[in-house]
């Protein structure tokens, strides 16, 4: 009957995660959504000229359409990411609870990516103006990326995105718990992932595609147990192998 009760409540978290990153990629591949900054004719390369022309950046790039396109990249990307997590808060928390629980969960985590965000589109901001419609930032940071997809450290952040500490189940403590864990895995997924995440960012075009092919990544090394800290190649086998095992069932 447990196991029963842990496989319904997988198959739950599994469908609602599912469901929201394909909403996401359908909400994005309608293009209504702004996914990164442009910057307008007032601004020339390598330097922003004067304030009314940082006024006009800003006003060309809405804050509330940035946060929506991120938060939509967000769920798109991440969603199939926070399976386990979420399975855990449920299986954790009371029944009354669970939906409380989960939504506290995700506000930490959200908090967490919405603030890395920030830094990530200046960067973002940065490079366009230093080499606008130009490949070469794209191109640092994917051997950016590829070294630190490599790296122990990225191995020291995957396993903390897999340890499941225990929760409370009453009270104030169950909602600081959730909340705390949402920010603890937050923290530790934009440690994995954040030079991924920003390579599509920088892209002059093709930025679904590449979003694709990081997502495949990111969901390949999620998958995976934990390992000792290593140099090591990560992700893409044991996605490529998950693939090919649902593809051919």
């Amino acid at each position: 009957m447990r196991d029963a009760y842990r496989d319904r409540e997988l198959d739950w978290a599994r469908n609602l995660a599912l469901c929201l990153s394909v909403l996401a990629w359908m909400a994005l591949a309608a293009g209504q959504f702004r996914m990164a900054p442009t910057l307008c004719p007032c601004v020339g390369a390598g330097t922003i000229q004067s304030w009314s022309s940082m006024r006009m950046l800003l006003s060309a790039n809405p804050p509330i359409s940035l946060a929506a396109g991120w938060l939509l990249m967000l769920a798109a990307m991440m969603a199939p990411a926070l399976i386990a997590p979420v399975w855990h808060i449920r299986v954790q928390s009371l029944a009354r609870r669970r939906v409380r629980s989960t939504a506290l969960f995700v506000a930490g985590y959200a908090a967490v990516w919405v603030a890395a965000g920030c830094v990530l589109m200046g960067i973002e901001i940065v490079a366009q103006l230093l080499a606008p419609a130009g490949l070469y930032a794209a191109g640092v940071v994917a051997i950016t990326a590829l070294i630190w997809q490599c790296s122990p450290l990225k191995q020291v952040c995957l396993n903390r995105c897999h340890a499941h500490r225990a929760l409370c189940a009453f009270g104030a403590a169950a909602d600081r718990d959730a909340l705390k864990f949402g920010l603890e895995h937050g923290y530790w997924c934009v440690g994995s992932c954040w030079a991924l995440m920003l390579f599509p960012m920088l892209l002059p075009q093709g930025h679904l595609a590449a979003m694709a092919i990081v997502g495949v990544f990111m969901w390949g090394e999620r998958i995976e147990r934990p390992r000792s800290p290593a140099w090591r190649v990560r992700g893409i086998g044991r996605a490529l192998r998950a693939i090919g095992a649902w593809g051919t069932s």
